[in-house]
């Protein structure tokens, strides 16, 4: 599992800067100023997000109970694609429906964040 975190993590590292130089080269002088912020928005948290996703990976090699942990993983990447998924989706398309799906990747991403920190006060 320690390995898997760290692959899709820096999976969507790339992934983050690929969009993210899509956003700045194709689309920044195309769109109107709050669609391409929301873009920003869902980049800045794939990216800062994906980053964790590693750190998961890392923590989850170095101990031996990992049950959180690998909860944590998969909520965390389940709110990257929750959060930033509709936020890109919300900027592409202007799907104001997707805008609603953004506050459940948010509550994903902090219950992940709260997962790790109960592994550790549980250790």
């Amino acid at each position: 599992m320690s390995r898997l975190a760290i692959l899709i993590g820096a999976g969507n590292i790339a992934a983050a800067i690929m969009l993210s130089a899509y956003g700045a080269h194709a689309l920044r002088g195309n769109w109107l100023q709050d669609r391409y912020s929301i873009f920003q928005i869902a980049v800045d948290y794939h990216l800062y997000h994906s980053l964790g996703l590693v750190v998961v990976g890392l923590l989850l090699a170095q101990h031996t109970n990992r049950g959180l942990l690998k909860i944590a993983a998969v909520v965390l990447l389940a709110g990257i694609v929750l959060f930033s998924g509709s936020l890109y989706t919300l900027s592409l398309s202007g799907l104001d429906w997707a805008g609603k799906m953004t506050p459940f990747g948010g509550i994903a991403l902090i219950g992940a964040w709260g997962l790790v920190m109960l592994s550790y006060i549980k250790k």
